[in-house]
């Protein structure tokens, strides 16, 4: 589904959630080997905690990390985000990396990158909740939740509150 968030009207979070768990579901249903999960931190990492948990599967999902490869790191440094713990070997495993919002493909990248330091994994997959488009790179996700046209001015944030329920927020960026 292709949605145009505004700020009095965004998507609901949780309903968007419960679409990419199914389509995770169906993933794992039809892959190979097992899979091991890994979020990019922060909302990516909230959400493969949450699919680990709800879809039963064994062990704790990985958190990984765009701080290091990122190539605006002059201008952010490391984030204050988690750091990169992956509890599985990554050396042949069949990684699923899930984010909360896909935009230009950057932090994938720079996550990919991070993933290797670690290891040669089999395949990497990709799962998020919101794709807006605005690609600068050539990544696709393999599992998508909503499509949503978000302008360039402005950013879609997953929050989550005490309780673990999933929002979004937008904002205007600054120029």
């Amino acid at each position: 589904m292709t949605l145009s968030p505004s700020p009095s009207h965004l998507p609901d979070a949780e309903a968007l959630y419960a679409e990419l768990a199914r389509a995770v579901k169906q993933l794992l249903a039809a892959s190979a080997g097992p899979v091991v999960l890994a979020g990019i931190t922060s909302g990516g990492a909230w959400l493969a905690e949450r699919l680990q948990r709800d879809l039963g599967l064994s062990g704790a999902a990985g958190v990984i990390s765009s701080s290091m490869h990122r190539d605006d790191f002059a201008q952010r440094g490391l984030a204050s985000s988690a750091q990169t713990m992956l509890p599985f070997d990554v050396n042949g495993a069949h990684v699923l990396l899930v984010d909360d919002v896909l935009y230009t493909g950057r932090t994938l990248r720079a996550v990919i990158n991070e993933l290797f330091d670690y290891g040669r994994p089999a395949s990497v997959r990709l799962a998020v909740l919101v794709d807006r488009g605005g690609r600068e790179l050539p990544i696709e996700a393999n599992v998508c939740a909503a499509r949503l046209d978000v302008p360039a001015g402005q950013s879609l944030e997953l929050a989550r509150d005490d309780s673990g329920r999933l929002s979004f927020v937008l904002e205007t960026k600054e120029a």
